[in-house]
């Protein structure tokens, strides 16, 4: 279960507490709503149905998925299907894939969604073994879904647009440099980065 709009601002007044800057930006923007996902490969399988698609493309090819293989869509389900039948549903061979890396691994017990290691780096080590989910996804999955309070998604350019104007830098930091930044709000990055996407359209920021 992700981050709890309690939880949030628990962690947010914590790093407020000992950051005037960020507890001024509270004030300003208020806190940030809980973003919150199911735990499991069907997560996953649905981040890599939206890559690079719109919004309404992706619900409609998850619909179509969802008739082909039932509303559990058991991994087996999707090993089971030959290319014409996934690709009716409007997957592309590079989609397909991908899900199906993500469901063999789940299917050979080789990737336990209910069993990922508690060492933050560990387990996106272990999630970014599925082809086409990189750190980001991983980061995400492991935010949204598992609630993992200090997890720093430093490559999104909303994060660290939100961070450089936060901080008033004179530029966007890069992604080593939003990490290094993000440092000294650790144990509740995964907040920060929960507000950082709250303020990155807030013109009160």
């Amino acid at each position: 279960m992700g981050l709890t709009n309690a939880q949030l601002r628990e962690h947010l007044d914590a790093v407020a507490a000992e950051d005037a800057v960020v507890a001024a930006a509270i004030q300003r923007c208020g806190y940030p709503e809980e973003r919150i996902r199911p735990t499991g490969y069907r997560t996953l399988l649905r981040t890599i149905v939206g890559q690079q698609v719109s919004v309404a493309a992706a619900a409609s090819v998850w619909t179509k998925l969802e008739a082909e293989l039932g509303e559990e869509m058991h991994p087996h389900e999707l090993l089971a299907r030959d290319f014409d039948a996934l690709r009716a549903c409007g997957l592309s061979r590079q989609k397909q894939g991908y899900a199906r890396s993500l469901c063999e691994l789940v299917a050979s017990g080789e990737l336990q969604f209910d069993n990922l290691p508690d060492d933050d780096e560990a387990a996106i080590a272990e999630l970014t073994r599925i082809k086409g989910i990189g750190r980001w996804s991983a980061e995400i999955y492991l935010l949204f879904a598992e609630g993992r309070q200090d997890i720093w998604p430093a490559g999104d350019l909303a994060v660290q647009e939100a961070v450089g104007r936060l901080l008033e830098l004179p530029a966007r930091p890069s992604e080593k440099e939003t990490r290094a930044l993000g440092d000294k709000w650790r144990p509740y990055r995964g907040a920060m980065a929960i507000f950082t996407w709250h303020t990155y359209n807030n013109a009160a920021l």
